[in-house]
């Protein structure tokens, strides 16, 4: 039996506080002990980042809550890093859209929430900043729905739920005019609403590389997530790109961690649902299937929408 996981995405504008989100929820997991001194926005850890207070690449960490592994993907909220967004689509079942109370959604949002309904992701829309002066939590609340039905979502999709939030101060709840005093009632609402991840646990090894990262001691690092099967160190694979592939690769897996919190932990086996980091082997690419090499079957190739620049012509008067 698969074990309890969730995967999800946290998808907002820029400045919308969902990093400071991401950081709340790392601590009122107990990713962090009581004692540490946690620097604020944990997740950005690129120098970049950090020197413009924005989140580039995503970034994957893990909370354990009740009894379920729950996975989450920090996405950037800049139309210029939309194509690590999409990517990070494919490897979770349930996405967080967190909107400014005050703001709304913006043009940012617009972009990737229809790439999340496409996939048929279930969304939760979490207002944040609750607390703000001039906080007009039903006004986001019809702007959102309305942006939805713009976009094609299902009417499952469109009977989205909602929570209210103040990331800076670290609480959650349910109902705008009732205070909150920890992040509980997002945790609840992530386990009730995000699906277990559909997957195939004893079937022949299936697994997308969706992420690329780099170590200067083990080399290129391949991310994403199990779709079929299990996956151990030093475990032979086949890569494949694409269905279409007639020359798959011969490789064998080094080492495969998962996360565990902001940490990335060794495993002696992953299963189906979880999101994992291998390496040792140097041919991975963004797109590659690592199948079994007794059945490989290769999953579709990823898409990214080609850049685009949209120019208004007025005549000047």
């Amino acid at each position: 039996m698969t074990r309890a996981i969730r995967n999800i995405a946290i998808i907002a504008h820029v400045d919308h506080g969902k990093t400071t989100l991401v950081d709340q929820l790392l601590r009122q997991s107990g990713t962090f002990a009581a004692h540490q001194q946690v620097a604020e926005r944990v997740m950005d850890s690129n120098d970049l980042e950090k020197e413009r207070g924005i989140t580039i690449l995503a970034k994957n960490c893990a909370i354990e809550f009740e009894g379920t592994h729950i996975n989450i993907v920090d996405t950037p909220g800049h139309a210029d890093f939309g194509g690590e967004v999409e990517r990070v689509l494919s490897m979770v079942d349930g996405v967080l859209l967190l909107v400014d109370a005050v703001e709304g959604p913006m043009p940012q949002t617009r972009f990737v929430t229809r790439k999340a309904l496409a996939l048929g992701l279930k969304p939760i829309v979490v207002i944040n900043k609750i607390d703000r002066p001039g906080a007009r939590p039903d006004w986001v609340i019809n702007h959102t729905f309305d942006l939805f039905d713009k976009l094609g979502a299902t009417e499952e999709q469109l009977d989205f739920p909602v929570v209210f939030a103040s990331a800076l101060n670290g609480y959650a709840m349910l109902e705008a005019d009732k205070p909150g005093t920890d992040m509980r009632p997002l945790f609840e609402a992530i386990l009730r609403h995000v699906p277990q991840p559909k997957v195939d646990a004893e079937g022949p090894l299936q697994l997308r590389i969706c992420s690329l990262d780099y170590s200067s001691y083990v080399g290129r690092i391949g991310i994403g997530r199990i779709t079929r099967g299990r996956l151990g160190p030093l475990q032979n694979v086949l890569l494949m790109n694409g269905p279409e592939d007639d020359e798959p690769i011969k490789a064998r897996v080094n080492q495969v961690q998962v996360f565990r919190g902001l940490e990335r932990v060794l495993t002696d086996v992953a299963e189906a649902g979880d999101i994992v980091l291998i390496n040792g082997i140097e041919e991975v690419g963004i797109g590659v299937t690592i199948c079994d090499p007794e059945q490989p079957e290769a999953l579709p190739l990823l898409t990214v929408d080609e850049p685009t620049l949209t120019m208004n012509f007025q005549v000047n008067t």
